[in-house]
C-alpha cells in the first residue's frame, strides 16, 4: 500500500482486500457494471446467477442454496434464522473466544464480546463449549486424540441442555479461529460434533468470514481440511468476497431453504446480490484462479512457516508457530514450559509493526492473514523486522527495555484486532503514536 506521499507500507493483516488492494480487475468488473447497470435484486439480472452457480461449484454438491447479503454480520445473523426455522429449536451451542459478529443477536454469541460485559452477559439460549485448542486448551497435543475430547464436551453440553427441557438448534464454528489466536481445530473434530449435534436435532454452520476463497492454500474452504466426510449444513462467508466491496453470502442445501421459505415470512434483501456486486464477486473468483493465488498461498504460506520456525529455534518469547496457507500464528510466551502468555511483548511488537496485530484471550498472539498476493519478499521483510525487535526485547521486568514495553502498551487500549497498521518503509523512525486505519 501507498499513503498520499508515495510512502510504501506492507500490509500483513488485511484478509478483506483479498485479491490484492485495488486489484484493476476488480475494479474494472465494478466500473464497467455500474456503467451498464445497478439495480435492488428484487429483479432477476445474469450476473446473480452466474455468480451463484460459480460460488456453488466450489463447495460440496448438497450446498447449492445461496442468499446474498451485504456483510459477514449479516450472513451470520441470516445463518442463524435459517438454523432456528428450520429444527424450530431457539438454542445455539459456540465456541469460548469466538467472534461471528457486531449485530445484537451475533453479539449473543460471540464469547470474544459479550465476556467484554458485565458478569452475567451470556444468555440462556447460549451455550459456550472450550476452543479446540491443542496449544493452549484443556487437551493439548501431548493428547492422544484431542479431536475426540474436545467433541466429547459438546456432548456433554447438548446433554446437559437437554436435562434443563432445551433444545439446540445450531452449533457454529469459524472453521479455524482468528480473533481466538489463530485455532485450528484438529482434524476429526467437525465431523464428531456434527454427529452429537445432528442427533441432537440442531445443524452445522461454519464461519468461513475470514478464512475462506482459498486462503488455507490446499483447498477452497477452510472447513475443507476436516476431510472429505464433513460437510456443513450452513456456510457462512464475508470479507473477501468481494475484495473491500461491501458484500457476503450464506449457502445452505435445499432442505433448510425449503424449509426457511415455508415460514410465510418472506425474506427480501434490497442490496444483497445486486449487479455490481456479482460483477465484482465473479472478478474475484477470476483472479483466484487465473493468478493461482491458492497455490500461492501454499507456497508462501509454508516459507513463512519456515522463516518463523527459524525465530522459534532464535528467540526463547517464541512459544508456537500454527498455521495452513497465509493464515498464520505466532503464541508468544515468557516461559516455554508454562506456556505463560507474553501480552506486553506481543503488543510492544504490534504497536512498532503497524498492519499486523495481536489477539487471542490473552492478546499475546501475533497474527498474519495477509492479502493473497502476498510474495516470498513480503515474508522475508516482515519476519527480518520481528527479529529485530525481538532481539531488542527483554523479559526481565526491571530493565528499562521492559520498561519500555509496558509504555508502549499504555498507547493501546485493548480494541478488537481489526483496527489494523502496517509496516512504515525502512527510512522512517517508528511513529509516536499508533496510526489507525
Amino acid at each position: 500500500m501507498f499513503d498520499e506521499n508515495g510512502e510504501k507500507y506492507l500490509d500483513c493483516i488485511n484478509n478483506v482486500a483479498h485479491v490484492g488492494h485495488c486489484h484493476p480487475h476488480v475494479t474494472k468488473a465494478a466500473t464497467k457494471q455500474m456503467e451498464l447497470l445497478n439495480t435492488n435484486s428484487r429483479f432477476l439480472h445474469d450476473n446473480l446467477v452466474q455468480y451463484a452457480q460459480r460460488l456453488t461449484a466450489t463447495l460440496p454438491e448438497k450446498l447449492s442454496v445461496c442468499y446474498f447479503v451485504n456483510s459477514g454480520s449479516e450472513a451470520n445473523d441470516l445463518a442463524l434464522r435459517l438454523a432456528r426455522q428450520y429444527r424450530g429449536h431457539q438454542d445455539v451451542i459456540t465456541l469460548d473466544h469466538a467472534y461471528h459478529g457486531h449485530v445484537t443477536s451475533l453479539i449473543d454469541i460471540s464469547p470474544y464480546k459479550f465476556n467484554q460485559l458485565e458478569k452475567d452477559s451470556k444468555k440462556e439460549f447460549v451455550h459456550v463449549a472450550p476452543s479446540p485448542d491443542i496449544y493452549r486448551g484443556k487437551y493439548r497435543e501431548d493428547h492422544p486424540d484431542p479431536a475426540s475430547a474436545y467433541a466429547e464436551e459438546v456432548k456433554k453440553i447438548i446433554e446437559q441442555a437437554q436435562k434443563n427441557g432445551r433444545k439446540i438448534a445450531a452449533f457454529i464454528a469459524e472453521s479455524m479461529q482468528s480473533c481466538g489466536g489463530q485455532v485450528i481445530p484438529p482434524v476429526g473434530y467437525f465431523q464428531k460434533v456434527a454427529q452429537y449435534v445432528h442427533a441432537a436435532g440442531g445443524v452445522f454452520i461454519t464461519d468461513e468470514v475470514q478464512v475462506g476463497f482459498g486462503r488455507v492454500g490446499k483447498h477452497f474452504w477452510a472447513f475443507q481440511l476436516q476431510g472429505e466426510d464433513f460437510v456443513p449444513d450452513i456456510v457462512t462467508m464475508g470479507k473477501p468476497i468481494g475484495n473491500g466491496h461491501p458484500m457476503s453470502c450464506v449457502v445452505t442445501t435445499k432442505e433448510i431453504a425449503e424449509a426457511f421459505g415455508a415460514s410465510g415470512l418472506e425474506y427480501f434483501n434490497t442490496f444483497g446480490g445486486n449487479p455490481v456486486s456479482c460483477a465484482i464477486g465473479l472478478a474475484v473468483l477470476e483472479i483466484i484462479e487465473k493468478e493461482d493465488l491458492q497455490g500461492n498461498a501454499t507456497r508462501v504460506g509454508n516459507y513463512l512457516l519456515e522463516l518463523l520456525t527459524e525465530q522459534k529455534q532464535k528467540h526463547p518469547l517464541v512459544g508456537d508457530i500454527r498455521g495452513v496457507g497465509l493464515f498464520v500464528g505466532v503464541d508468544l510466551v515468557k516461559d516455554r514450559q508454562k506456556r505463560t502468555p507474553a501480552t506486553a511483548e506481543a503488543l510492544h511488537l504490534i504497536y512498532k509493526l503497524i498492519f499486523n496485530c495481536a489477539d487471542g484471550p490473552h492478546r499475546n498472539v501475533l497474527k498474519f492473514k495477509p492479502p493473497m498476493c502476498f510474495t516470498m519478499e513480503d515474508a522475508k521483510h516482515v519476519v527480518d523486522k520481528i527479529d529485530v525487535l525481538l532481539t531488542g526485547i527483554y523479559v526481565n521486568e526491571g530493565n528499562s527495555q521492559m520498561q519500555s514495553v509496558n509504555e508502549s502498551i499504555g498507547h493501546i487500549n485493548g480494541a478488537a484486532c481489526r483496527q489494523e497498521n502496517g509496516f512504515y518503509s525502512d527510512k522512517h523512525s517508528v511513529p509516536s503514536k499508533r496510526i489507525q486505519t
